[in-house]
């Protein structure tokens, strides 16, 4: 591969790596501001933060959307063009999001005590989501403007965006949990309504970016068809459906764990909070391939397409085996930082060993993922990854977790072969190459 392809796609990628890393920074200081109220406190964000990301799933999906249609028209040098996805997926961010909004609101308290239904939880936790939900609307048109940014090759756009939501986002923590500044002390609901506000911040800053530099590529030029809108929630919906899947695949899980024992849910707990970090590049890798994939087929060039898809693998490969060197050399040193219940830890060191030695396959199952999606087959990936998920994986982990009590060794290798046979599956269907033909 040569050099100048490799810098192309780390500077795509290392942008939005840099946005998620800062996101990931924010968790870890929001949970230890939210801790320091106790445990009632962080059980209640904690079960919020995940309703709430079952609730905008939905939405979350316009980013896909329109970072296939915008580097579509880039590649095809329709350059007038290219923020018109981006005007669609505005408009169907507000008017989905709005009514979605208040209905689940007004069911906050019911959705929560199916997830927890303790009742200091319950008062704390109710709040939280509700003002979360608020920010649904902030949240749809947020993700539109990255799919935006990213498909026209201008990630670092999107991560200055992210930086200083999440700066403004700690400041306000500080404000609103503890009572600063003349601020009432408003604990766990605090931590919602600084998330809420900053959200919003983002939103500001990425219209004041669009009204700039995006005013000659059709941003708020006018009201999208309903063609563009058709393409817009084809490409949408069935990523949003996939989002919304695989967050409650992490619930039936968690429940076969629990089923397993404490100590075999604790330990998995922390396996999947290092795995979730460390496929952060191929996370970013994939975005990265989707605007290079659209971008090629957009000039009419699928062999291009083809081999950015391929040649993504192969960097995310390279640098997702350097990141799993720690987890299989020296996985207590790993794991000795979250787990100090040293039978608990010896629980996660075989699990974690084979994380490092086969999360290249995560990373290449996620960039090919990606750029499906970048060449429009969103409705294919969808249900490819929720079948392999729902009707593989889980019912294959409870029956080697409960039900035949091999372990948490034995669920971990079931979690490997279906992203190995998911990965596979995408490999085929990118090798194939009958994606070129889609229209977007």
């Amino acid at each position: 591969m040569q050099s100048s392809r490799i810098r192309q796609i780390l500077t795509l990628a290392l942008p939005i790596i840099g946005g998620m890393v800062s996101q990931n920074l924010l968790n870890l200081i929001d949970t230890g501001m939210v801790g320091s109220l106790g445990d009632a406190a962080l059980a209640a964000v904690g079960t919020g933060s995940f309703l709430n990301f079952l609730s905008i799933a939905f939405v979350t999906g316009l980013s896909a959307g329109v970072q296939a249609m915008s580097s579509r028209r880039k590649g095809e040098n329709r350059l007038d063009e290219m923020a018109l996805p981006l005007n669609g997926a505005l408009l169907v961010a507000i008017v989905v999001s709005i009514p979605l909004c208040f209905l689940l609101a007004s069911q906050a308290k019911l959705l929560f005590s199916w997830v927890n239904d303790s009742a200091e939880v319950l008062v704390l936790g109710e709040s939280y989501y509700r003002v979360r939900l608020y920010a649904m609307a902030a949240v749809g048109m947020n993700f539109a403007f990255r799919g935006y940014w990213n498909g026209i090759s201008r990630p670092g756009l999107y991560m200055m965006t992210l930086v200083i939501m999440h700066v403004t986002n700690i400041f306000l923590n500080w404000v609103f949990i503890f009572g600063n500044l003349g601020a009432p002390a408003l604990g766990a609901y605090g931590a919602g309504l600084a998330t809420t506000l900053s959200t919003y911040l983002g939103t500001f800053i990425y219209f004041v970016m669009g009204w700039r530099l995006a005013r000659p590529n059709g941003f708020l030029a006018g009201i999208p068809n309903g063609q563009q809108i058709s393409n817009l929630l084809r490409l949408a919906v069935p990523n949003g459906i996939q989002q919304m899947f695989f967050a409650g695949g992490f619930t039936v899980l968690f429940w076969i764990l629990g089923q397993v024992g404490t100590a075999t849910a604790s330990a998995a707990n922390v396996l999947i909070n290092v795995v979730l970090v460390a496929i952060l590049p191929g996370i970013a890798l994939g975005i990265a391939s989707a605007s290079l994939v659209g971008q090629a087929l957009g000039r009419s060039e699928p062999e291009e397409a083809k081999q950015w898809g391929w040649d993504v693998v192969k960097v995310g490969i390279g640098l997702l085996c350097v990141l799993g060197i720690p987890m299989w050399a020296a996985p207590r040193l790993v794991l000795g930082i979250f787990l100090h219940n040293p039978e608990t830890l010896e629980l996660a060191v075989g699990p974690l060993r084979l994380v490092g030695l086969t999360i290249w396959l995560d990373g290449m199952g996620l960039v090919l993922l990606n750029a499906l999606l970048g060449a429009g087959d969103a409705r294919r990936t969808m249900i490819i990854s929720v079948f392999l998920q729902w009707f593989v994986f889980l019912p294959v982990a409870y029956l080697v977790g409960p039900h035949w009590g091999w372990g948490l060794m034995a669920i971990w290798v079931a979690q490997v072969g279906y992203r190995a046979i998911q990965a596979g599956v995408f490999a085929w269907i990118w090798h194939r190459g009958d994606w070129v033909k889609i229209k977007v």
